[in-house]
């Protein structure tokens, strides 16, 4: 999901790593990978992350590119990843599918023209988190023994659920609606140059004196995943609205308008499937064992993830474990 109107109404500041020194972070997997994907597609050559057998692996070296960012600051990341995803969203999958298939059609046309600046912008538009990708991913995170989380349902909850019951610090995502699943606080921009946001959901519904039931009425209003919203209400008049009416259900009266599943979506994000876990937060990255199954078993151009490997040794070092393989 992604409502980034709601970004009109979150409470956001930026943070200095500093400040964030020695936390977790349960990262949105799904997220975070296709972001470092997409980039590397558009500006590395395929050759670079193409086996010989054809296979695409442009994921390894966005990982080997990305993860630094959390060693240098001291940040332990925990990867959570997707589980089943709701008939609800089914939707929404099928229309970025149907986004997919026109892109790859002027993709196709791009290369019969000899565009290159085209065809890298639309290699970069039709990536696709293939199961290769997600058990390469899964396998090379091990490796470096960053911890995995398996959520039953949406990642972004499982995220949202583990920083309120206190299990890791933060939820890393750049979707603005961790705060519909409750998310206390929420890391942006964790795959930008810079200092990351920082999302505050107490001061979000203080800023608008709202209740969390509230703020997701108004998303509701405005449109999520799991449904189109009403046309004409943005954020601001969303608020307006239910502080006026109460609750969806009278505002929708008001306006004569009808809206599908509002109990449900509601449900989804106040009750989200989510699952208490444990997570170990002394790693101990097999550096070595990494550095091979990238370059020798998936045949990634070295040049490509030295400077990223490099940067994780230095990085261990400088935090004091230095007792990697």
């Amino acid at each position: 999901m992604g409502n980034a109107d709601l970004r009109q109404l979150a409470a956001i500041e930026s943070v200095s790593f500093d400040a964030l020194e020695g936390s977790t972070v349960a990262v949105d997997a799904h997220n975070w990978l296709y972001r470092y994907l997409t980039t590397t597609v558009k500006w590395t050559s395929d050759s670079a992350y193409t086996t010989a057998d054809g296979t695409e692996v442009a994921n390894l070296i966005g990982i080997v590119q990305g993860l630094p960012k959390f060693f240098v600051h001291d940040l332990t990341p925990v990867f959570v990843f997707d589980g089943a995803v709701t008939d609800l969203k089914e939707e929404e999958i099928e229309d970025r599918r149907a986004q997919r298939e026109q892109y790859e059609s002027q993709l196709e046309t791009a290369r019969e023209e000899g565009d290159p600046v085209a065809v890298a912008r639309l290699e970069s538009r039709t990536q696709r988190l293939t199961d290769t990708i997600l058990s390469t991913t899964r396998e090379l995170l091990t490796l470096l023994d960053v911890p995995i989380v398996e959520a039953p349902s949406e990642g972004e909850s499982q995220c949202a659920h583990m920083a309120r019951t206190g299990t890791v610090d933060y939820a890393g995502t750049e979707d603005y609606d961790a705060l519909l699943f409750g998310a206390p606080y929420t890391l942006r921009q964790l795959t930008s140059k810079g200092d990351p946001e920082l999302m505050d959901f107490e001061k979000t519904l203080a800023r608008h004196d709202i209740t969390w039931e509230q703020l997701v009425e108004v998303a509701l209003l405005c449109g999520t995943d799991f449904n189109d919203g009403i046309t004409g209400i943005g954020p601001k008049t969303g608020v307006k609205l239910i502080k006026e009416h109460g609750t969806i259900d009278a505002v929708l009266t008001h306006r004569g308008e009808e809206m599908a599943h509002v109990d449900r979506i509601r449900e989804l994000f106040l009750q989200p499937n989510v699952r208490d876990v444990e997570v170990e937060t002394d790693i101990s990255p097999d550096v070595e064992a990494a550095r091979e199954f990238v370059i020798d078993q998936w045949e990634v151009t070295p040049d490509e993830v030295a400077r990223g490997f490099e940067r994780i040794e230095e990085s261990l070092v400088q935090t004091g474990l230095d007792n990697w393989t």
